[in-house]
């Protein structure tokens, strides 16, 4: 079971990194906080000091158009917000 995902890219993540040492990540939805903790820190090389985690459910819409009623689904996942300890990063774009 591969546990890190991807990590979340976005201006407020990226900024969350930058002022706050926090970085974000899409993990499986099974995975609690201590895998979490263990999976960044062997991936990334880190010491960890905090996970907090978010769950965010499906998504469901439907609209009216020409064709007639058209539903659309975008699924949910599991955003997993870590905080690394103080002095050290994550540097996502050296194996580019």
């Amino acid at each position: 079971m591969s546990i890190l995902i991807k990590p979340i890219i976005t201006e407020k993540a990226t900024n969350d990194s930058e002022l706050f040492n926090r970085y974000s990540f899409v993990v499986d939805t099974r995975a609690n906080k201590l895998e979490i903790k263990e999976a960044v820190e062997k991936a990334y090389g880190v010491s960890i000091s905090s996970v907090r985690t978010l769950n965010y459910p499906i998504q469901r819409n439907t609209k009216f158009t020409k064709k007639g009623l058209v539903t659309g689904i975008k699924s949910g996942y599991k955003k997993a917000i870590v905080q690394v300890a103080e002095g050290e990063s994550i540097d996502f774009y050296n194996n580019l």
